[in-house]
């Protein structure tokens, strides 16, 4: 499974919102994170088209999270950057080749579409028990003081 470098900047980006206390420009967002403003414009866009963050026109016009961070997960933003489908999709290689059993046979999932399956749904529960707020907390937890003052002073100048 490959998650997209937009997971890194969504999750980034939500966390960063999650301690502002006004609106964030998205151009502000790039920089901060040192990427291209053009590419993030793209995962904002994703963000908001999930309902995760919105944008706030004005003066102090930019993003903002829609609901406390210790409401979004991990996966909200995954699913939202890369989609909710699977990785996996089976073809049913059992019914092909010399060897292929007929589709009456082939009445339950296979096991590897099962094991496969029940891989993903673990990902994804681990990605749901961990929320915006999670992550942010291990930030601050994580993070010199002087550091997430300095950072939160960057942010509103």
């Amino acid at each position: 499974m490959k998650i997209s470098g937009g997971v890194e900047w969504g999750l980034h980006c939500c966390v960063v919102l999650s301690g502002a206390t006004e609106p964030v420009p998205a151009a502000k967002l790039a920089e901060f994170h040192d990427v291209s403003p053009s590419y993030l414009a793209k995962q904002l866009q994703l963000l908001s088209r999930a309902g995760l963050v919105r944008s706030a026109q004005g003066h102090s016009g930019g993003y903002v999270l829609t609901r406390s961070a210790a409401e979004i997960t991990v996966l909200d933003v995954v699913e939202a950057i890369d989609g909710a489908e699977s990785a996996f999709r089976c073809t049913e290689v059992r019914r092909r080749g010399p060897m292929a059993a007929p589709p009456e046979r082939c009445t339950t999932p296979c096991p590897i579409a099962r094991v496969m399956a029940a891989a993903d749904h673990a990902w994804r529960e681990s990605l749901r028990a961990v929320t915006i707020g999670d992550l942010t907390a291990d930030v601050v937890g994580t993070t010199p003081p002087e550091t997430l003052d300095r950072a939160l002073a960057w942010l509103r100048a």
